[in-house]
């Protein structure tokens, strides 16, 4: 093997993705995948790649110092592609400090032991931070974030995300750490948790149960495919500069409102059912507390200096997920019902 790369949250939405396009695209790489397999980590949608020659799958938690120096002892890895995060606002909101450990604290702990085993000489080396265009803020009815806007943090969750991106880059002034540090947009497609806003309701939808829509659903994202970001992050990995940051962005902006009665048109088609029915499901709920308005990132500088363009619109994207989420039905149950916990304890305690 000529490298070892290290990806921490890997059994996770963005991180199975990443996983398996380095897992199929660098036979010479040896890739570890490091996850804590919290309620959002799967072994299940990695079951394609798990038994490759390249592969390691590795339980840890980021939060435990001891344990990340131990793993980075064994493995020596010369690069580290770091997604593991809690993520999910709604969650940060009840509970503030499973972030604050999780994604500054072990952030932190990753950071520490990449220098223990680099030491002075990193040459040849990469630290590359994933981070998400929640940091910047809130945006007006007209702009973009670039990769210079001003951090402003509305939520526990983006918070503690804006904390790890300051504590990467310091680490690389101060230490002279190797770091690459990326911001994306809201990414859609397979294997997500359905706890956010596109599996949820393709769920709910199929299940003919209410879909909560926050005030009056006029909150904006910019939606990006998983497996575009994950193309970003192998390019970015391999050809970005060092200290430099890279928005990702789908070009792709929708009101929730928007993006949710599309859902409905297209599932209704799919699904059989009379056009406009699934829209009845539609309930407007009390909106979230410090909710951004509008998210829009400008991905100039990637697509320029690493000639980076997504693959997908939106309306090509979305009929492709929700395909893959109406065959994968079994995947569906094993998650909202807690059944894919039981995969790890099959395919590894067992063995």
């Amino acid at each position: 093997m000529t490298k070892t790369i290290l990806i921490t949250g890997g059994a996770g939405f963005i991180g199975s993705h990443l996983v398996r396009l380095f897992v199929n695209k660098y036979p010479d790489y040896k890739i570890v995948n490091l996850d804590k397999l919290t309620y959002a980590g799967n072994l299940e949608n990695l079951k394609d790649i798990e038994n490759a020659s390249n592969y390691e799958f590795v339980k840890a938690d980021i939060v435990d110092a001891d344990e990340i120096f131990k793993v980075f002892d064994k493995y020596q890895p010369d690069g580290i592609i770091h997604l593991a995060a809690e993520s999910h606002v709604d969650r940060s909101i009840a509970n503030p400090n499973e972030f604050i450990f999780t994604n500054i604290v072990g952030t932190a702990n990753l950071l520490n032991a990449a220098r223990n085993i680099w030491g002075d000489d990193a040459k040849g080396k990469r630290f590359y931070h994933v981070s998400t265009d929640e940091v910047y803020g809130s945006l007006g009815d007209t702009g973009f974030f670039l990769e210079d806007t001003s951090y402003d943090p509305r939520s526990p969750y983006s918070a503690s995300k804006a904390s790890s991106d300051h504590l990467v880059r310091a680490y690389a002034h101060t230490f002279k750490l190797p770091i690459v540090v990326s911001n994306c947009s809201n990414n859609y497609g397979s294997y997500q948790f359905p706890e956010k806003l596109i599996p949820l309701f393709i769920n709910n939808i199929r299940n003919n149960k209410a879909l909560p829509v926050y005030g009056k659903g006029e909150n904006i994202r910019d939606w990006l495919w998983v497996e575009d970001h994950a193309r970003a992050i192998d390019v970015i990995f391999h050809e970005g500069k060092n200290l430099e940051t890279y928005n990702i962005g789908g070009h792709n902006e929708w009101t929730n409102i928007d993006l949710i009665k599309l859902m409905c048109k297209v599932m209704d088609a799919k699904l059989g059912r009379k056009e406009g029915e699934s829209e009845k499901l539609i309930t407007y709920v009390k909106d979230r507390a410090g909710h951004d308005m509008r998210y829009a990132i400008d991905s100039t500088k990637l697509q320029k200096e690493l000639k980076w363009v997504p693959s997908l619109q939106f309306e090509e994207g979305i009929e492709k997920t929700i395909d893959w989420y109406l065959k994968n039905e079994e995947w569906m149950n094993n998650i909202t019902s807690g059944d894919y916990e039981k995969y790890y304890e099959k395919q590894y305690k067992e063995r």
